[in-house]
């Protein structure tokens, strides 16, 4: 069930992905230009290097149950570092268990989206994206996080902590590789403006990374929860090995006086036949 669910949802994922990959490489062309804004709502300050302070917001994802192995924990372990930055914290939660564990934790939780984690759809994350940047660009927030977990591999998965926002510039520097791709000679033309172009762009890409996050996080606990349930099958097959081993030294432990017994009764008639005769 585990495997069809999860190469469900990376079909999905990879039919969506290119969409968003376009749109990072529209984002790139755009600061190529000289008529790229020095400051917008969704990039770090130009000349500010340090660490931003305010109000937090953490974008939490979890699964609705256990029986995944570590897959809850290593998402909640990462979670708790961000207390070490020392700031308030929003925590914005998807999954039953962030839910509760928070709640255990005494943490207080500013939105919980009740929807469950195992059916991630790119309305959900159009959702979730509202939500958070409404309280973003009202000044409420500074910083938005992602703690998700991302699948690398068919064998191994890792839990991060991502910063949604505000980006880098970094995040969208031309890499060696697109150095050689060909130049753009003509200039575009931003209608109304270059910073309402790339307000909208950026819109779409926060969802896009938002869906992906779900996405994997979706595919990583399917992973996990294989993973688990044939750790468990080897264990109990372990364990029948061993009961079957303990309960054939059982059983010839007492056969073997049986025979023992049977063999000597034997012997002994023989002995009182050749006496006889």
């Amino acid at each position: 069930i585990s495997s069809t669910k999860k190469r469900k949802a990376k079909t999905d994922l990879d039919e969506t992905r290119p969409y968003f990959e376009a749109l990072r490489v529209e984002i790139k062309r755009i600061f190529r230009q000289d008529a790229m804004p020095a400051e917008s709502r969704y990039f770090y300050p130009v000349n500010v290097k340090e660490k931003l302070t305010g109000t937090f917001a953490c974008l939490l994802i979890t699964g609705d149950k256990g029986l995944a192995g570590a897959y809850n924990y290593n998402v909640i372990k990462k979670a708790m570092e961000l207390l070490d930055y020392g700031c308030e914290i929003k925590w914005y939660v998807v999954g039953e268990y962030g839910r509760q564990l928070l709640q255990q934790r005494g943490i207080p939780v500013e939105k919980s989206f009740l929807y469950t984690a195992q059916n991630p759809t790119m309305q959900r994350a159009r959702e979730i994206c509202s939500i958070l940047l409404s309280a973003y660009e009202r000044g409420e927030l500074k910083e938005i996080f992602v703690i998700y977990t991302d699948m690398e591999s068919s064998l191994s998965s890792a839990a991060h902590s991502t910063r949604l926002l505000p980006f880098h510039r970094s995040h969208f520097s031309t890499s060696a590789k697109e150095k050689q791709e060909k130049a753009v000679t003509a200039p575009f033309e931003f209608i109304p403006s270059v910073t309402a172009v790339l307000n909208n762009v950026m819109k779409c890409y926060i969802s896009g990374f938002i869906y992906s996050a779900l996405i994997d996080s979706f595919c990583s606990e399917q992973n996990a929860r294989m993973t688990a349930m044939d750790a468990a099958n080897q264990n109990a097959q372990e364990l029948l090995d061993s009961l079957s081993l303990q309960y054939n030294r059982v059983r010839q432990a007492a056969i073997t006086p049986e025979i023992t017994e049977v063999s000597a009764g034997a012997k002994a008639q023989r002995a009182q036949r050749r006496k006889e005769v």
